[in-house]
């Protein structure tokens, strides 16, 4: 009886030690906006957006609006048992309207973020596919997964993303090479 406990316990545990590798086998994850805005082109194109004259006079400017909506916020906080509620009431008009403007450039900054962001994604695409086609049949890839809100684990080994991140690179530096 004991012998044949032995016998189930070891077998139970070749099969869990298995378990990983068998459900491994055909399946990888990839984080294609990580790939992408990690490459190489994507820095290049964020800097030269950090360098853009109204990009940094609007990041500028957010930064002032913030520092001021601040110093009124303490203001108001340190003076408030002094003031009447008239000037109370000013005061927290100024910084909702501070905060207003925050969001409106704050907005401004975003979606010039986001049109670069998809300006790498549109100049990176047809890469992006030719390389994760090669690496489908490179790693006999049978189910891909996206690495996203609704992937709850994933062994890191199965993760593309810093392989395509890599390959899109080198993409980008052979047409260069070879003029």
């Amino acid at each position: 009886m004991i012998n044949k406990f032995k016998f189930n316990l070891v077998a139970l545990s070749v099969l869990f030690l298995a378990l990983p590798a068998i459900s491994a086998n055909g399946v990888a994850v990839i984080d294609m906006r990580t790939a992408v805005l990690s490459t190489q082109a994507a820095q290049d194109a964020f800097k030269a957006l950090e360098e853009d004259a109204d990009y940094a006079a609007n990041l500028e400017e957010a930064r002032s609006i913030q520092a001021e909506r601040q110093t009124l916020a303490e203001n108001l906080q340190k003076d408030a048992e002094t003031l009447s509620q008239a000037e109370i009431a000013e005061a927290q008009r100024d910084i909702q309207e501070k905060t207003k403007d925050l969001e409106f450039l704050a907005s401004k900054v975003q979606a010039a973020q986001e049109e670069t962001a998809q300006k790498v994604f549109a100049e990176s695409g047809p890469a992006m596919q030719k390389i994760i086609g090669e690496l489908i049949a490179a790693k006999q890839i049978t189910v891909l997964l996206a690495k996203n809100e609704t992937l709850l684990f994933s062994d890191p080994s199965l993760d593309l993303t810093d392989d395509v991140t890599s390959m899109l690179d080198v993409a980008a530096n052979e047409p260069a090479s070879s003029e």
